[in-house]
């Protein structure tokens, strides 16, 4: 209990800086140089990693065509591939089997087929395949020659 009584008049406040040679209290500090230097690093691993991303996709610039119609005299062959993949030569359908011994017949003779045209009418939800199976029957019928249709938007 001598402690307690002997230190009972010098009993003050608590404070977090520490007192002064002259009594005066001192404000804490934050020493900031440590917090500089985790951002800095942090920076640097930032700028290092994101130099080695890599973009995943392709730069594509799509074709535009703004010609006019061609109005030659060249013989046409117009395929139509439908919505659920059918086909019609020339406005006659026709099975996928008779599709080749189709565009053959109309070509008949070897001048004829390199001046031949082919175009393809495909609707824009025509499966795939099916546009596919066309340009494989216009290739076994020796056509290379050949054209998409398309619509421009009005």
């Amino acid at each position: 209990m001598s402690w307690l009584n002997s230190h009972q008049g010098k009993r003050s406040s608590f404070t977090l800086g520490a007192a002064s040679a002259n009594g005066a209290h001192l404000e804490p500090e934050i020493n900031l140089i440590p917090f500089i230097d985790v951002l800095l690093v942090v920076l640097i691993f930032l700028m290092i990693s994101t130099t080695f991303t890599r973009y995943q996709e392709l730069a594509i610039t799509l074709p535009t065509a703004s010609g006019i119609e061609s109005q030659g005299d060249a013989k046409q062959i117009h395929i139509a591939v439908s919505r659920d993949g059918r086909f019609a030569v020339n406005g006659k359908v026709t099975e996928r089997s008779q599709l080749s011994d189709a565009l053959s017949q109309l070509s008949a003779n070897k001048e004829s087929a390199l001046s031949m045209q082919v175009n393809i009418d495909a609707d824009a939800r025509a499966p795939h395949q099916a546009v596919m199976s066309a340009l494989e029957a216009a290739r076994d019928a020796d056509l290379s020659n050949i054209v998409f249709s398309s619509q421009s938007k009005k």
